[in-house]
């Protein structure tokens, strides 16, 4: 299993939100290419980038930190949040960033994913965020009437390869995973899952990683120091 080390960007920031409440949201790097640097130290091969501005607004914010990221570092590095036209996907992985996750666009334009899919392949992710059983959208500021495994089967239908799955209820509340949830998921589908929201700590990624997923998002962990990054990573080998 890989570890995914999370930086979610808001006014070129390194920020995290309590379960997805703007509200609620702690700035812990001003530089968020340090805190990268810092993951590769590490020895992470991947980070997971989110730009919390365009998840809201569907633009492209934090479009020159995520490009300083990748130079910086140049690790394997996917970016969610806001990404809603071919446009937009087109100018990330120009820029060279490896993967990009389809969120709202997903639920709400399920051709827009097959052509993306159909154009670029494994380029593309999509995120699905998971709230009382629903997917939840813009930002997780809506809940739509989608249902999550529903929503999943379809994904697998049109050739998503990879898939990031968070429980809402569960992110930055530093109250462990939600097991069950990715156990069905692992079971049920065929595509790669990547787990996130509450994963924080050791025994969390030893769970996961015995489920045989592809991998597992840290965040709020990492930054408050509860979890050891370098541990969490050869654990999850």
């Amino acid at each position: 299993m890989l570890i995914y080390p999370a930086i979610d960007l808001y006014g070129g920031k390194a920020v995290r939100l309590y379960k997805g409440d703007y509200a609620q949201m702690t700035v812990y790097n001003d530089d968020p290419t340090l805190v990268a640097k810092d993951f590769a130290a590490c020895g992470a091969s991947r980070i997971h980038l989110v730009d919390l501005e365009g998840a809201k607004e569907g633009t492209t914010p934090n479009f020159d930190t995520v490009k300083a990221i990748k130079e910086t570092t140049g690790l394997f590095c996917e970016i969610g949040g806001g990404i809603r036209s071919m446009e937009t996907i087109e100018k990330y992985l120009d820029a060279g960033i490896d993967r990009v996750i389809l969120g709202t666009a997903a639920v709400t334009e399920p051709g827009f994913v097959e052509s993306a899919v159909a154009r670029w392949g494994e380029k593309i992710a999509v995120g699905i965020d998971i709230k009382d059983g629903f997917v939840a959208i813009k930002g997780w500021t809506v809940k739509s009437e989608e249902n999550a495994f529903d929503f999943c089967e379809k994904m697998q239908k049109i050739g998503v390869k990879t898939l990031i799955c968070t429980d809402i209820s569960k992110d930055g509340a530093m109250q462990g995973t939600n097991r069950a949830l990715y156990r069905e998921l692992s079971e049920r589908f065929a595509m790669d899952i990547i787990a996130s929201g509450g994963v924080s700590s050791i025994e969390d990624v030893e769970h996961l990683a015995h489920l045989q997923i592809h991998g597992a998002i840290v965040g709020k962990a990492y930054y408050t120091g509860a979890m050891d990054l370098r541990q969490a990573i050869e654990v999850a080998k």
